[in-house]
């Protein structure tokens, strides 16, 4: 088994690393622009060699794991580049200007759409790490448009590496995600801006934040190379969460300045529920 990794880093080197324990004759081959990370993925065992795109022919599976903006760039060369024989899955956040980058390229077939949920704040091949993909969710998108026994190949693989797989047009795709993943990331983003800024007068800040501004920030670590493409191909959507969001924390700004802690503490109350749900969705995860 010859698995091209196309962007070796943290999600792209976890699937590497698993596949690798699936099957320890499995070959990988890292393509990367970045010659220091494939230097360090060979190093750290995460990939067995670098390779180019002229190599793809020999491939029988490629991950596309780069910023959103450059896989729709790369993926129609790679499916030029691939035998009849190769399934490609790209990993992006934003999945409508993937599909649409790809669907009418006569190896349209020979792809899937996905976007595994999973994932940390770090990046680079460092980050990758075994089993990152157990219990969480894997989304594809226009699984119909792929040759019924690729389909089999690449959901033997994101099971055997223990993905849920839940099925979802592109579009529902991209609504959904910029409230539960990009919102948070934006909120995350703009809390730290917030704080270091303030920083700036009072130094002794840092020292009185606790776990629950560290838990709130963690993800402002994230990499803005990969960010910043998923915010601008999924602006429509962003745009409107940040609306709704930007509204809450006004209507709550103007209960405080009105002295109204009645009506705080039932927005707290209503949004405590999220509790039950996020326990109903580990649950969930768990069987």
């Amino acid at each position: 088994m010859n698995i091209y990794v196309i962007g070796v880093g943290l999600i792209g080197g976890s699937i590497a690393l698993d596949a690798k324990g699936l099957n320890p004759d499995a070959k990988i081959f890292g393509i990367d622009s970045n010659e220091k990370h494939l230097q360090e993925a060979i190093a750290l065992g995460v990939i067995d060699e670098a390779a180019t795109f002229d190599d793809l022919y020999k491939a029988d599976f490629v991950i596309v794991s780069v910023p959103v903006d450059t896989a729709i760039v790369v993926l129609p060369t790679v499916l030029d580049l691939i035998s009849d024989s190769a399934i490609v899955f790209d990993v992006g956040s934003t999945k409508t200007p993937i599909c649409e980058a790809v669907s009418g390229h006569p190896r349209r077939r020979n792809f899937v759409a996905t976007h595994p949920i999973a994932g940390t704040e770090f990046s680079g091949p460092s980050a990758a790490i075994r089993g990152l993909f157990n219990g969480k969710t894997n989304i594809i998108c226009e699984v119909e448009k792929t040759t019924f026994k690729l389909q089999e190949k690449a959901l033997w693989l994101f099971a055997a590496i223990g993905m849920r797989i839940r099925y979802m047009d592109p579009k529902s795709h991209d609504k959904h995600i910029a409230y539960v993943s990009h919102l948070s990331h934006i909120s995350s983003f703009m809390l730290g801006k917030t704080v270091i800024n303030k920083e700036k007068d009072e130094q002794d800040i840092f020292d009185m934040a606790g776990s629950g501004f560290e838990s709130t920030v963690r993800l402002a670590k994230s990499s803005p190379a990969m960010w910043t493409p998923i915010f601008k191909q999924n602006k429509k959507q962003v745009v409107k969460t940040l609306e709704e969001y930007i509204s809450n924390l006004s209507k709550f700004k103007e209960l405080l300045v009105n002295d109204d802690y009645e009506a705080i503490y039932h927005e707290m109350e209503s949004v405590n529920r999220i509790k039950e749900i996020l326990n109903g969705m580990n649950a969930k995860k768990q069987h």
